[in-house]
């Protein structure tokens, strides 16, 4: 743990002792329902707060983590040390022409339908992805033949020194379930999507046949961290997983869903070990009988 007093001190001279919490189980706030405690969790209420935490950060060298939801993420069972910022905060979507304007914290799917109100098109694969925007952006988040940097104009983000930087979307290196934001240490905290006007009908339409298929296709019924693996070259991962013969294997309360073999569901009160135990046993099986590597799209932070 962290100098807790003079941390706490320092955090409440930039935002309200009610964004801050010591010691906070982030398993409360993970989509995954998986992880430990953060030193220190912190949801600022404006992006002058996101900078000054930034700069603070620095000054003291404590380590400082970004988290949404957590839904393409897996913090282990020692937690994080150091702050942890949530900007669950900063959920704004709202419209300027043609493009919709949202803040890191508003879920992805939620941003698919405003644009659905606002009878404008190019989001609707996003309609069932339930990371943030911020999570989004991150990693190239796509689904159905869609992914962000389709619809991606640019991104207002804060750098490792505390700066604010509006950048194209031409300067993210956006590419298959990747960009340059962890390399570079950006938050990010607005994102503006260039969309096209739209028959409403039609969108609705395609909008209800892709949830259609992921509810029929997803083990939804159980928190989860979505695909777990990228799609290896030649192959699809979850069919290499259920030639495998993988599906309902499990350690602990984590399993290869028996619906879907691309995901592991927390089933039973997993553990992030048990989680993470699975992700390998799945790794070490595709390549004994394959010799595929199966490379993860979850990331996984924090300490055991």
């Amino acid at each position: 743990m962290v100098n807790e007093p003079s941390v706490l001190e320092a955090l409440s001279q930039i935002t309200a002792e009610e964004n801050i919490f010591i010691d906070e189980p982030l398993n409360k706030h993970l989509y995954t329902k998986l992880g430990g405690n953060a030193d220190f969790f912190v949801t600022p209420a404006n992006r002058a707060e996101v900078q000054k935490i930034v700069r603070y950060a620095n000054q003291a060298n404590i380590s400082f983590t970004l988290l949404g939801n957590g839904s393409n993420l897996i913090v282990r069972d020692g937690g994080i040390r150091g702050i942890v910022v949530s900007p669950k905060k900063f959920t704004n979507i709202y419209r300027e022409g043609n493009t919709l304007i949202a803040e890191s914290g508003a879920r992805i799917i939620d941003v698919s339908y405003r644009a659905l109100e606002e009878k404008l098109t190019g989001l609707e694969f996003a309609c069932g992805i339930p990371g943030t925007v911020g999570g989004a952006l991150y990693m190239n988040a796509g689904a159905y033949g869609g992914e962000i940097k389709d619809c991606l104009e640019k991104c207002v983000v804060v750098d490792p020194d505390g700066q604010l930087l509006t950048l194209q979307a031409s300067e993210l290196a956006l590419d298959y379930r990747t960009s340059n934001i962890p390399e570079k240490g950006y938050i990010v905290l607005e994102a503006h999507f260039s969309l096209l006007p739209g028959d409403v009908n039609t969108i609705k339409e395609t909008m209800a046949n892709l949830t259609e298929k992921r509810e029929s296709k997803q083990p939804l019924e159980y928190p989860s961290c979505g695909s777990v693996f990228k799609r290896p070259a030649g192959y699809f991962a979850g069919k290499l997983i259920q030639d495998s013969e993988l599906q309902g294997k499990g350690i602990g309360g984590a399993e290869v869903s028996t619906k879907h073999a691309g995901f592991i569901v927390n089933k039973n009160n997993a553990t992030a070990t048990d989680y993470i135990a699975v992700i390998e046993m799945v790794q070490r099986t595709v390549k004994e009988k394959f010799g595929v590597d199966l490379e993860r799209e979850v990331r996984i932070l924090g300490e055991d």
